[in-house]
C-alpha cells in the first residue's frame, strides 16, 4: 500500500481555512463585476500593491514560501542562483500546476565578471526509442499529437539545468539549496488559491476516460487519496517527491538521472507501455547559449533562441518600434490593434521556421533584423484587419512558472520552468512524487516540417526568460508565463515602461490583451483572425473599438500569463509580483 500524502491529522485551523475556502468560492456577491478594487493613494490605481525594495538582493516568484527560501539563501551567503535553484524545488512542491523536476528549464542570467548576459537551454529530447510512425498512429483525429500519456512525454531538463547552473555559479554547497523544499514536501505546506483551482482543473481532465492516458492511479493516489485534490488552506504533503528531492542533494545530476530515480522511470514506462529509458536519461545534456538580442528605444532585450519562441518577442517589438506607440496612448484602441497584428505577423514566423537547431536551421539573422521588421510593419492597416496573415519567405541561404532572483554582488537570474500543459502528461512514475511533462506534443507530424517529430529532437518550446540591459548594465529580469501568451505578455511589459513609463508593479498589473488563432509549429493552421481576449481593466471604449475594426472578442479567460520582475538600480533592487498569482516578491 502507497503512503497516503494527505495529512492523517491535521490542526483545527487548516480544516477551518478549507470550510472558509468553500464559502469564499460559492459567493457570488464576492465576483460581481461592476465591484472593483479598493484606491491607492499613489501610484498607478490599477496597481495591486508597490513593489518591493532592498540593497542586497530580491526573490519573486509565484509562491510565497518559494519566495521566502530564496531570500534566505541569498541571507546565508547564497549567489542568485543558488537562490534560484531553492526557489525552483520548492515551486516543484507548491506549485506542482506549473513546474517540477519532471519538466525543462531555461535561464538567462547577467554574470557579474563577464559582463553579459548569458543562456542555458535545459530542454529535454524525445525517447530515442520512439518512431516517427508510432507517433503518428498515435496522432488525434487532426494529425496533431496528444496532449497527454507516453507519447507526449520528453526527457525532464530541469535538474540538469540546475546543475549546470550550480557548477558555474554557485556558492553554497549543492545539498544545502533542497534543504527548504525536502523541509516542505515532508512536513506539508498549505494549498494556495491558484493551486487549488489547477488541481481540480487537472484532475477532471486526467480522470476523462477520453484522455488516453495510460495511468492515472499514481496521480490519484498523492494528489487525490480521498477521491478529491486538497482544496485552498488544506495541508498537503508529498514525502515521495521529498524523497527524490535527497537522491538530487545527495548525488547530484546523477541522482535523477542514473541510479535509483532513473531505474524507477524505465521500469514504469516499460510497465504501461512507454518509451523511455534510463539510457535517455543518462544521455541528457543541457546546452549554454549565446541569447538573442535587439534593441527597443534603447533597451536591449533578450531573448533565447529556437528552440524556444524567445525570437519572437524580439521580432514583436521590433515591429512595434516602426511606430509612435506612445502617441497612441496607454490602453488605447490603436496600441493594442497594432500590438496584436505585429503579434500575428511574428507568430506566422514562428510556426514557419522554429525548431531544434540541430535538425534544421532557422534563419535567426534575417528574422530578427530591423529592416525585415520594416517589411513587416508594412503590412499592418490602422482601421482594418490583416488577413490571412503569411510567415516571411527567407532568402534561399538555408502551464509555466517564472521566477527571478538578484544578489548583493549584481547578479540578476531570469528563470523559467515548467511541465507544460497544466501540470503535464498526466504520468507520474511510481513513488517519486512528480509528474513527467508533455513537451512532446509540441512536435509537428506534417513532412518537411523543421519541427517534425524525430527521436532524440528537442521540440518546439513556449517557455522563455526575459531580460533586457540598459547602457550596458543589467535593467530588467522579467517574465510572463504562459504558453503563446509569453511573448505577447513580455512585449507588452517591456513597452509599458519604455513607451508609457509605468515603473515595475504597474507594468504588471496593468491590463493584458492575448490573441489566440495564429498558426502553431505543431502544423496547426491559422483560425481566420483569431480571437482577441481583453482584461476587465481594458477600457470600454477601447473594446468597442476594436470590435468595430473587426476583432473578434472573447471572454477574459485566465489565459493572461503571470508576472514576475526585478529591476537594477544604483545600489538597489526594485522587486515586482501581481495579482494573477499567489506570489510574493521581497527585497533586503
Amino acid at each position: 500500500m502507497r503512503r497516503r500524502t494527505f495529512l492523517a491529522a491535521v490542526p483545527a485551523t487548516a480544516f477551518a481555512t478549507s470550510s472558509l475556502a468553500q464559502s469564499r468560492s460559492g459567493n457570488p456577491n464576492l465576483n460581481r463585476p461592476d465591484v472593483h478594487g479598493g484606491d491607492r493613494i499613489d501610484g498607478a490605481t490599477y496597481a495591486s500593491r508597490s513593489a518591493a525594495w532592498g540593497v542586497h538582493g530580491a526573490a519573486a516568484t509565484a509562491h510565497p514560501l518559494a519566495t521566502m527560501a530564496a531570500i534566505d539563501i541569498l541571507k546565508a551567503g547564497g549567489s542568485a542562483v543558488d537562490a534560484a535553484i531553492a526557489a525552483n524545488a520548492c515551486l516543484g512542491f507548491l506549485e506542482p500546476i506549473s513546474s517540477g523536476v519532471g519538466g525543462d528549464c531555461f535561464a538567462m542570467l547577467w554574470d557579474t565578471r563577464a559582463k553579459k548576459v548569458v543562456g542555458i537551454n535545459g530542454s529535454g529530447r524525445s525517447p530515442r526509442g520512439l518512431s516517427l510512425e508510432t507517433v503518428r498512429s498515435r496522432a488525434t483525429k487532426d494529425g496533431l499529437i496528444p496532449s497527454f500519456g507516453a507519447v507526449s512525454v520528453s526527457v525532464p531538463g530541469a535538474v540538469a539545468a540546475w546543475w549546470e547552473l550550480h557548477q558555474r555559479y554557485g556558492k553554497l554547497a549543492w545539498k544545502r539549496l533542497f534543504e527548504p523544499a525536502i523541509a516542505l514536501a515532508s512536513e506539508g505546506a498549505p494549498v494556495t488559491q491558484n493551486v487549488a483551482y489547477y488541481l481540480a482543473a487537472s484532475y477532471r481532465r486526467f480522470t476523462n476516460p477520453a484522455s488516453g492516458i495510460e495511468e492515472v492511479e499514481n496521480f490519484k493516489s498523492v494528489w487525490a487519496p480521498d477521491g478529491r485534490t486538497p482544496q485552498e488552506g488544506e495541508v498537503f504533503r508529498n514525502p515521495g517527491l521529498a524523497a527524490t528531492y535527497e537522491r538530487i542533494a545527495k548525488h547530484g545530476r546523477d541522482g535523477f538521472y542514473a541510479g535509483e530515480t532513473a531505474q524507477t522511470i524505465e521500469r514504469y514506462f516499460k510497465r504501461i507501455g512507454g518509451w523511455m529509458t534510463a539510457a535517455d536519461l543518462a544521455a541528457h545534456r543541457s546546452e549554454w547559449t549565446t541569447p538573442l538580442v535587439s534593441p527597443y528605444r534603447g533597451v536591449d532585450v533578450y531573448g533565447l533562441a529556437p528552440n524556444t519562441q524567445g525570437l519572437s518577442t524580439l521580432q514583436l517589438l521590433n515591429i512595434l518600434e516602426t511606430f509612435d506607440v506612445k502617441a497612441m496612448g496607454f490602453q488605447s484602441v490603436a496600441a493594442i490593434h497594432h500590438g496584436v497584428e505585429a503579434k500575428r505577423l511574428a507568430y506566422e514566423d514562428r510556426a514557419r521556421w522554429f525548431a531544434d537547431p540541430g535538425f534544421s536551421s532557422t534563419p535567426i539573422d534575417w528574422l530578427i533584423s530591423k529592416d525585415y521588421a520594416r517589411e513587416r510593419a508594412k503590412l499592418i492597416k490602422p482601421n482594418a484587419i490583416l488577413t490571412p496573415v503569411h510567415s516571411g519567405e527567407a532568402p534561399s541561404r538555408g502551464d509555466t512558472t517564472y521566477f527571478t532572483c538578484a544578489d548583493k554582488d549584481g547578479m540578476m537570474v531570469s528563470i523559467i520552468q515548467s511541465n507544460y500543459r497544466g501540470m503535464g502528461s498526466g504520468l507520474m512514475p511510481d513513488g517519486l512524487g512528480f509528474m513527467f511533462q508533455d513537451r512532446g506534443e509540441l512536435f509537428a507530424l506534417t513532412d518537411g516540417h523543421p519541427n517534425i517529430f524525430a527521436p532524440g529532437k528537442r521540440p518546439f518550446h513556449t517557455i522563455i526568460p526575459g531580460f533586457a540591459v540598459k547602457d550596458g548594465k543589467p535593467w530588467l529580469s522579467f517574465g510572463v508565463m504562459g504558453g503563446d501568451m509569453q511573448p505577447q505578455g513580455q512585449a507588452q511589459i517591456i513597452s509599458n515602461m519604455v513607451d508609457f513609463g509605468l515603473d515595475l508593479q504597474a507594468a504588471g498589473d496593468s491590463p493584458r490583451w492575448h490573441h489566440e488563432g495564429s498558426s502553431e509549429p505543431t502544423g496547426e493552421p491559422q483560425h481566420g483572425v483569431g480571437t482577441l481576449r481583453l482584461e476587465t481593466g481594458v477600457p470600454e471604449a477601447t473594446r468597442a473599438g476594436l470590435a468595430r475594426i473587426g476583432w473578434k472578442l472573447g471572454d477574459s479567460d485566465g489565459g493572461f500569463g503571470g508576472y514576475q520582475a526585478i529591476q537594477s538600480w544604483p545600489g538597489r533592487y526594485e522587486a515586482a509580483t501581481e495579482m494573477r498569482k499567489d506570489g510574493v516578491a521581497l527585497a533586503y
